[in-house]
C-alpha cells in the first residue's frame, strides 16, 4: 500500500530493476491504479523521496523512468516539493503529495500541500534574473504544465497543483528483439 509517511530508511534500493511487464498489461495498468497520496518529512530529503516516488508511480502507470512524461512529472514534483520545503515549512508538520492520472484526458495532476497558510505562491511565475540563485522553479512549472495554481488546504495550509500532459497510451516496453534488453523502453509506432 502506498499511503503513509516516507521515512529516511525507506529509500528505494540503488540499482533496483525497473518495472518490466507485458505491453498489454502496461496499457491497462495506468487506468487501474488509484491516485497516489503520501506524506513526507518537510526537508530536502523528503522532497527527493517525493520525486522518486512520483517516478515509481509513473512506471507503474506504464511510463518508464526515462520517458518524457515521467521526467516532466518528476521535475514538476521536484520543484513544487522543494518550494513546499523551502517556503511552506512549518516545524513539526509534513508536506503532502498527490498524483492522479486521468488516462482518458492524457493528464497527470500533481498536488503538493503544506501547512503554511500565510505564504501563497504568486498567481503568475515571477520573472527571474539569470544571475539569481533561485526563483526559477515556478518558471519551470509554468513552462512544463498545461496549467497550475494554488488553493487553500483544509484545515490549514495551501495546495499548489499542476497538470502535465502525458501520452494517452503509455509507451510500450519492448522486451525482446535485435539490440534490445529487458529494460529498454521504446514507444510503439
Amino acid at each position: 500500500m502506498l499511503t503513509g509517511t516516507i521515512n529516511p530508511g525507506d529509500e528505494p534500493r540503488p540499482g533496483a530493476a525497473p518495472l518490466v511487464a507485458e505491453p498489454a498489461a502496461l496499457a491497462d495498468r495506468g487506468r487501474e491504479l488509484p491516485a497516489l497520496a503520501e506524506q513526507f518529512v518537510s526537508s530536502p530529503r523528503g522532497a527527493r523521496f517525493a520525486r522518486r516516488l512520483a517516478v515509481r508511480r509513473m512506471e507503474e502507470w506504464g511510463y518508464p523512468a526515462a520517458s518524457d512524461a515521467s521526467c516532466t512529472v518528476a521535475l514538476v514534483v521536484g520543484e513544487l516539493a522543494a518550494n513546499a520545503v523551502r517556503h511552506g515549512r512549518v516545524p513539526g508538520r509534513d508536506f503532502g503529495l498527490r498524483l492522479a492520472l486521468d488516462a482518458a484526458a492524457g493528464l497527470v495532476r500533481v498536488e503538493v500541500a503544506d501547512a503554511a497558510s500565510g505564504k501563497r505562491p504568486p498567481t503568475a511565475p515571477p520573472s527571474s534574473h539569470p544571475e539569481g540563485e533561485s526563483g526559477r522553479g515556478l518558471l519551470l512549472v509554468d513552462a512544463l504544465a498545461v496549467r497550475w495554481g494554488a488553493g487553500p488546504r483544509r484545515p490549514v495550509g495551501k495546495t499548489v497543483w499542476a497538470e502535465v500532459l502525458v501520452p494517452i497510451e503509455p509507451p510500450r516496453w519492448r522486451t525482446s528483439g535485435p539490440g534490445t534488453s529487458a529494460s529498454t523502453a521504446t514507444t510503439s509506432g
